[in-house]
């Protein structure tokens, strides 16, 4: 049985004990719908991180083999010479979007994408594979910030949907029955307090009608 709140067995109480639970379950319901809405949500996400989770490592599997081919064709000394030439990425630039009040990321960036020359190393010291394996590795990248923008998002959604679960769960077992069993036990104590006083009352008029009989 829920406990007791510590509250005064007042009709003033009770009127006030009544409309609190009706704005409790109105609470709880949109809460649950907030739930709700974001577990469907999370759940299409959770799909699109999935594709691009799968998606990604075919790319580094792909990207690890050209790199491979690559340290054939031009050789370890070259190859690193080479990757400390590359110039500097495009900058990253995140921001905020909200998914149902949840704030969650959104990575702005170009697509990593570039023509060998943009790159910055020599044509003479390196050879076509390079350029083969500098290509996968930016598709790589490219994928590698939609699926941490996407991932992130999920961190959040989960975050949000447990901490909404609690609430629900806390107006659904916890305050609502308390408040609901506090209610009734008001009912019950200004009935037994309003039969005290009816008789009590007749009690009293008994009393009068007595003194009235005997003075007469």
């Amino acid at each position: 049985m829920a406990e007791l709140l510590n509250v005064k067995p007042t009709r003033m109480e009770l009127l006030n004990l009544k409309r609190r639970i009706q704005l409790a379950k109105k609470g709880h319901k949109l809460l649950k719908d907030k739930q709700d809405a974001l577990i469907m949500e999370f759940f299409t996400i959770y799909d699109e991180a999935l594709n691009l989770r799968r998606e990604l490592n075919e790319k580094m599997e792909v990207a690890f083999e050209a790199l491979l081919r690559a340290q054939l064709s031009a050789g370890n000394l070259r190859l690193q010479e080479a990757a400390l030439s590359v110039k500097p990425n495009r900058e990253v630039e995140i921001r905020k979007r909200n998914i149902m009040g949840v704030p969650v990321p959104l990575i702005e960036a170009e697509s990593f994408k570039r023509a060998a020359a943009e790159r910055g190393y020599a044509f003479v010291s390196t050879s076509p594979e390079v350029d083969a394996a500098a290509d996968k590795f930016e598709e790589v990248l490219d994928l590698a910030v939609r699926l941490a923008e996407v991932e992130e998002t999920l961190k959040r959604l989960a975050k949000e949907i447990e901490t909404t679960k609690r609430r629900v769960n806390a107006l659904e077992y916890i305050i609502i029955p308390r408040m609901e069993v506090t209610v009734k036990f008001i009912k019950q104590r200004l009935d037994e307090i309003e039969r005290e006083n009816f008789f009590r009352l007749k009690r009293v008029k008994a009393l009068i009608e007595a003194r009235s009989q005997a003075g007469a």
